[in-house]
């Protein structure tokens, strides 16, 4: 009888449980963030309405409301009591996915988020995914070109692409798009569930105006950290050993030269957020950013709450997935450089 060969599968089990060790470490060094900043988040969000000073009667009973009907309607919000008390059962609300109703109409301040939210993520994904895969070709370039002219004109547009204001490149492209050519809608906005056809055409040009300022951090980050990584000794050494090229490229410069671009994509994100409601504004578009800004402007303390709440989730889980992809792909930051 002939024993069958054992084909050792150690290497492939080791390797899985190291992958397995480092994205749970880099979760957890995560989570340990997270937590104390959503719970300081929170309670600072939940204190400026008692700083803010408004109140739900001064909004559904205008300036000449009496004292007695302010007592009795701050009183059917819960507003008497003390002011822990009301954090805990906002808080605990909070978790269970309760954001609080509406002073201004008497909604569920989490359904209304849900309706603008669904907007702005489209605009937003799709304003990284441009702004990230432009960038990377121009910055990738520009490494490869180092010093030629090539590098040095791809620097000279990523200059004057910085400076760009949103709204000044949103007004250009509804001029040459929408107005000019008539290739796209100047205005509104479609639902995905309509097509895809109708949902990109709509998202499009207001995506494109956002990318500008990610598509010149990603080029500057991303060529810095290339050239930097070219001058490093294990390149020096990949060419001794005869390796080609564009493996030395992938393999060892890629790796090690991309955190840089990375990294600044957690810091893009709020900032992409905050610029939203600029883009929202000129293409019509019912988003979180403009339903912040209408918000604030009405005094509705628990929508500006609810606003403040999911921002600082997305921003959180935005840098969670960053320091993940991170860790799985820049060595150095594996080692925690």
């Amino acid at each position: 009888m002939v024993a069958e060969a054992v084909v050792p599968v150690t290497g492939w089990g080791t390797t899985l449980r190291r992958t397995g060790g480092q994205v749970l470490a880099t979760l957890a060094r995560s989570v340990a963030i997270f937590v104390p900043v959503f719970f300081v988040g929170t309670f600072v969000t939940f204190a400026l309405r008692g700083l803010s000073g408004l109140s739900p009667a001064r909004i559904q009973l205008g300036e000449d409301a009496t004292p007695q009907a302010i007592a009795q309607i701050e009183s059917q919000w819960g507003l008497d009591r003390p002011f822990l008390a009301q954090y805990w059962s906002w808080f605990t609300g909070v978790l269970h996915g309760d954001l609080g109703t509406s002073w201004s109409n008497g909604a569920d301040v989490a359904t209304m988020i849900g309706l603008g939210l669904g907007v702005s993520v489209s605009v937003a994904v799709l304003a990284l995914v441009l702004g990230v895969s432009l960038g990377f070709v121009l910055g990738t370039v520009a490494a490869l070109r180092r010093t030629t002219w090539v590098d040095r004109v791809i620097t000279g547009f990523v200059t004057v692409v910085s400076v760009m204001p949103a709204f000044v490149v949103g007004i250009v492209l509804v001029e040459i798009f929408a107005v000019g050519l008539g290739w796209l809608p100047s205005a509104g906005y479609a639902p995905a569930a309509d097509g895809i056809g109708p949902w990109l055409a709509h998202i499009i040009l207001p995506a494109l105006a956002l990318s500008f300022d990610i598509v010149a951090d990603v080029a500057r980050q991303l060529r810095t950290g290339l050239v930097s990584a070219y001058r490093e000794n294990y390149v020096l050494g990949a060419v001794v050993r005869g390796l080609s090229p564009r493996r030395i490229f992938f393999r060892h410069v890629l790796r090690n030269g991309v955190g840089p671009a990375l990294a600044t994509l957690g810091v893009r994100f709020p900032i992409l957020i905050g610029q939203s409601v600029v883009a929202e504004w000129i293409f019509g578009l019912q988003g979180f950013g403009r339903f912040a800004n209408d918000s604030a402007q009405a005094g509705d303390v628990p929508a500006v709450q609810g606003v403040l709440v999911v921002s600082v989730v997305l921003v959180v889980a935005f840098n969670l997935v960053v320091n993940v992809v991170l860790g799985r792909v820049a060595p150095a930051a594996r080692r925690g450089v």
